[in-house]
């Protein structure tokens, strides 16, 4: 079995009052590609956020590369090598986009070990982005911003990629060209976690798809995306 690269132990996660997570586990092995499916609101999100440091973990274990991260910042779980791309981009919209770039140049030490700023292994993903370097992120498309976000999270060489639904709202063409950047991202030997609301598009892009975990579950769950052990393997 190849190592992992990241791995959720039984973790539980709050948004304020109300419980998100209940006990999820979940492994992504080194060089994998593996989607988060499920509906909205089933804890997609929820989950990248836990891993990302981004909301705490009440109980349970957050691991990379076998070291325990549960209690370490965002800030330096991404200098550890986790990439992430949230669902809005989270594109400054009064900074152009190498200015962008720049903030995230800024959050490497001197003599750190990711890679400043951007090289051609990153624009190789994305190179429609050294396209628009200029434009203020106001003025992108909705396809742009998430191109932006994904080569900006690449720039600090993550080990591991969080893209939180990277298909949403993209016409079928832009989504195709998309995938394409997914399976260019994994045969660089870089993980990847997908969360996604739709089964058909990630299966064109993935080793395997884990099933999200419903919230509160007062029904049987259906035999497809909803189910909580629900896995394949291509």
């Amino acid at each position: 079995m190849p190592a992992a690269t990241l791995e959720l132990d039984r973790i539980n996660t709050f948004r304020g009052p109300a419980q998100i997570l209940r006990e999820v586990s979940l492994r992504v092995a080194d060089g994998e590609a593996i989607c988060l499916v499920g509906r909205n609101g089933a804890g997609k999100t929820t989950t990248i956020d836990s891993i990302m440091g981004l909301l705490p973990v009440r109980s349970g274990r957050v691991a990379f590369r076998d070291r325990d991260i549960t209690r370490l910042p965002a800030h330096e779980r991404a200098l550890l090598g986790i990439g992430y791309a949230p669902e809005d981009c989270g594109i400054f919209p009064d900074l152009s986009v190498e200015e962008n770039f720049q903030i995230t140049s800024w959050l490497v030490p001197p003599g750190g070990n990711a890679r400043r700023g951007l090289d051609e292994r990153v624009f190789s993903v994305f190179p429609e982005v050294q396209g628009f370097m200029t434009r203020r992120g106001l003025h992108l498309s909705g396809g742009q911003k998430k191109m932006v976000a994904i080569t900006r999270a690449m720039s600090l060489a993550p080990s591991i990629l969080l893209l939180d639904e990277p298909f949403e709202g993209l016409a079928p063409v832009v989504v195709t060209r998309f995938i394409e950047a997914v399976r260019a991202i994994k045969a660089m030997g870089i993980s990847v976690l997908i969360a996604e609301s739709h089964l058909a598009t990630p299966f064109r892009c993935r080793s395997r798809r884990s099933g999200s975990i419903p919230r509160r579950p007062r029904r049987p769950p259906c035999r497809s995306s909803c189910s909580t052990r629900c896995t394949t393997r291509s």
